[in-house]
């Protein structure tokens, strides 16, 4: 069995919630890319407060 944690967004979270539009034309890798995923939306995600993910 895995244990893991997840987050429960509910609907109607757009694209700019998923991936913040200020770095769409931004050339970056996607592991880069990943590291802004729901940023806006979780402010206190496991990322940012050490707990990783």
């Amino acid at each position: 069995m895995i244990k893991e944690r997840a987050w429960k967004y509910g609907d109607d979270v757009n694209t700019d919630v998923i991936f913040p539009g200020r770095y769409t034309y931004a050339r970056m890798e996607p592991e880069e890319m990943a590291k802004h995923a729901l940023e806006d939306l979780t402010p206190s995600s496991p990322r940012r407060s050490g707990r990783g993910m």
